[in-house]
């Protein structure tokens, strides 16, 4: 009997809800492993996996974990559902809610799709390349783990680059002690969990997933 699969070999094609699932597995050998990433990623049951050739199955692994090693990069807006997500557009705007909410979630990939919710909201009308999105309320998120991949990881890497290039720019305007004073001051607790934290948290996020960060 013949099995007929997908592979996907693009981060969007492959969705935040899956890739959860995928980091849930725990404590299996790598023939275990590369079994349920099929099932999961190539949207099969495991009966259909099981019908496969073991070449094959090499095949299909490689193709996935080779998808795995790329970069995205920001992903602007992409439409899930017959709706259109865009990405916040003045980061300058953001409220302290927002800055919590994403502070506490982004780190988090078993609730990575509140960190979401934040940063992609529906757009209610464009304008050639601009466009509006919603206001942010905390409110559920569950819908958001179908959204690409390639949309969280990109993200996540931009937030990542951004807040280096803002300590670069604040320490290279800065002369003596000055510096040790700003560092205590983005790493303090009266400036929410500070920036330098955040960018930490958004490093090991990356780090875990082999992404490299240059």
């Amino acid at each position: 009997m013949k099995v007929q699969l997908t592979i996907p070999n693009n981060l969007n094609e492959v969705t935040l809800g899956q890739y959860q699932e995928y980091l849930s597995l725990e404590g299996l050998t790598e023939t275990e492993l590369s079994f349920r990433m099929i099932e999961i990623f190539c949207k099969v049951t495991p009966e259909q996996v099981r019908l496969l050739k073991a070449t094959d199955v090499q095949d299909i692994f490689s193709i996935i974990s080779e998808m795995f090693d790329s970069k995205p990069s920001l992903v602007n807006t992409f439409k899930m559902g017959g709706d259109e997500y865009g990405f916040i557009t003045n980061l300058d705007d953001m409220s302290f809610g927002e800055y919590i909410d994403l502070d506490t979630f982004i780190g988090d990939w078993d609730n990575m799709e509140k960190a979401m919710g934040v940063l992609y909201r529906p757009v209610l009308n464009r304008k050639g390349g601009r466009y509006v999105i919603e206001d942010y309320e905390a409110k559920d998120t569950e819908h958001l783990k179908d959204m690409p991949l390639d949309a969280v990881l990109g993200s996540i890497l931009f937030f990542y680059h951004l807040g280096n290039d803002l300590c670069k720019i604040m320490m290279n305007s800065l002369e003596g002690n000055k510096e040790a004073n700003l560092l205590a001051y983005l790493n303090s607790e009266q400036n929410g969990d500070g920036i330098l934290q955040f960018t930490q948290s958004l490093k090991d996020v990356l780090n875990d997933l082999n992404i490299s960060l240059n």
